[in-house]
């Protein structure tokens, strides 16, 4: 297969393949809205503009596969990487590729973007054909900013993402869903600007000693080395609150419950699934390599650290308090993204392989969660765990589904929860013991919160007659959440796959930032070194 896939060229065209595809769906999503003759018209018809989309996101996945099978296993350098001049006076360059890191984020997001239009598939009845494209459009900013290795194209694509994931929570959202989208959007743009700044100063210091055009390559950049110690803390603040916010971290968390509570069910899905993984990605590839005298500092080491295992124990206590079903799971998230911070900054091979695998299962399990609670909110119209209670006896497929992403969720093992927890809770007791030890008082807490609410809906008496009738799951709901589970057991049972193709980066990555730190700028060469 790889002989084959080489034979091709498959690696000299697949990222902007990946890239133009979800743009080509949604002009033909818009087309097939512009030719009706009214709005309402345009949404009682729109099942063609469906099945566009949907066939799109899947082509797409599709195509997205065969780098699993190109992906060259032991090779720490960019792959499948693509270079142009995009906007010559800015120094701007269309230069994506990927590596161990971003392969599976790339995999992740073509395979939960058509899973989320089926679970919307119903649930969205206004301004289907905008609601569609954006979704598309949401595709090519996500995996623009997994691809990207030029600093000006990543920020383009880092803004992009906003602009869509705002309209589907401020338009298609719940009843507060202005307050929500206004409060997602202020938080992460004024993160995104400290951001910008930083990027800009980074391609000016590194600009041509000739002609003056700034140079925002990434490699470039690192290979230089030529930050001062006080540039390089305050470069890395910038980058710091604008991924801290994105993550989110505990205090940056504030807007991640509302958005979650707020959004359709295929928005909290993106959001939790893909979206929230963006800013540990942009730790691994910008912050760490770009910084890393700042983020071995002892002292920037310690705050993160303490910051993401408060964040681990207060998602969870939180959780454990909500009487709605969306808002655990949206604290949950706050918990899980706590043990992938720790991992990245617990900085051992390990502990930087367990945040990985901890970022793809928290995107297959927490997605899941939002996809079944979407499916008993279609029901029921009620999220509140109080208005249920032994629905297991009327929908047992749906409580057999609930019950395994839960303990997926929980870290039961044999499942894929429990591999990246033990590898981050492992490589982060070598060297931060303490950290560790109140980062596994979080997965208890994880367990309290999830089997409360899962007891709560689908076991106890079946006391409210408004649940003696619900319908159960249908093929459609049965074949979205199929591909999860699978991969929730797969991941479980076999990770040796996904953790070979991540090893080489993640040595790569801990090598570059602990020798940047130790031995001074003149050691990153070879950080990316290969195509």
């Amino acid at each position: 297969m790889t002989d084959f896939l080489n034979g091709i060229h498959y690696n000299a065209w697949i990222l902007p393949a990946l890239l133009i595809i979800p743009l080509v769906g949604a002009l033909l999503v818009g087309a097939h809205g512009a030719t009706r003759s009214s709005r309402a018209d345009a949404d009682a018809n729109a099942g063609p503009a469906r099945q566009i989309a949907f066939w799109t996101l899947t082509i797409e996945f599709v195509v997205s596969c065969g780098l699993w099978w190109s992906f060259k296993i032991g090779m720490p350098g960019w792959q499948a990487g693509v270079d142009y001049a995009w906007i010559p006076a800015w120094g701007a360059r269309f230069s994506v590729g990927i590596d161990g890191i971003s392969l599976m984020l790339v995999l992740l997001t073509t395979l939960t973007m058509p899973l989320s239009i089926l679970g919307g598939w119903t649930a969205i009845k206004s301004k289907i054909h905008a609601y569609l494209a954006v979704l598309l459009v949401l595709t090519t900013a996500m995996l623009g900013v997994f691809v990207a290795r030029d600093l000006f194209f990543f920020y383009v694509m880092w803004e992009m993402m906003l602009i869509p994931m705002y309209l589907i929570i401020g338009i298609w959202g719940g009843q507060r869903r202005i307050y929500a989208s206004l409060k997602f959007f202020i938080y992460t743009t004024l993160g995104s600007l400290l951001m910008l700044v930083a990027v800009i100063y980074l391609g000016v210091h590194n600009r041509d000693a000739v002609t003056g055009i700034p140079n925002f390559s990434l490699d470039a950049i690192i290979a230089s080395g030529s930050l001062t110690p006080k540039a390089s803390l305050w470069l890395f603040g910038g980058f710091f609150i604008a991924f801290a916010i994105k993550v989110p971290m505990f205090p940056f968390h504030t807007w991640l419950p509302d958005a979650h509570t707020e959004a359709p069910t295929a928005g909290s899905v993106i959001l939790a699934g893909i979206m929230l993984k963006m800013g540990t990605f942009g730790f691994l590839r910008f912050a760490l390599p770009l910084f890393p005298g700042a983020s071995m500092n002892p002292t920037v080491r310690a705050i993160i650290l303490t910051l993401g295992v408060i964040g681990i124990l207060y998602g969870a206590l939180v959780a454990l308090v909500q009487p709605d079903f969306k808002k655990i799971v949206a604290y949950s998230s706050v918990s899980h993204l706590g043990f992938v911070m720790l991992g990245i900054f617990a900085l051992t091979v390990q502990s930087v392989q367990g945040a990985l695998l901890v970022m793809i299962n928290h995107g297959i399990s927490t997605g899941a969660l939002f996809l079944l609670v979407g499916m008993i909110y279609e029901r029921r119209h009620t999220r509140m765990l109080s208005d249920y209670g032994g629905i297991a006896r009327v929908v047992p497929l749906f409580a057999a589904a609930l019950t395994i992403v839960s303990f997926s969720s929980i870290g039961l093992p044999g499942l894929n929860g429990f591999v990246g927890e033990f590898l981050v809770l492992l490589g982060t007791f070598r060297s931060y013991p303490a950290f560790a030890f109140f980062a596994t008082i979080g997965i208890i807490f994880s367990a309290w919160y999830l089997l409360r609410a899962i007891q709560g809906v689908i076991f106890n008496k079946l006391d409210n007659p408004d649940n003696e009738h619900i319908p159960d799951l249908n093929w459609r709901e049965i074949g979205l959440l199929t591909p999860l589970i699978a991969c929730m057991i797969w991941i479980g049972v076999y990770p040796a796959p996904i953790l070979r193709r991540m090893q080489a980066s993640a040595e790569q990555v801990v090598r570059t930032v602990q020798s940047a730190a130790l031995n001074g700028p003149q050691r990153v060469s070879t950080l990316k070194g290969g195509e």
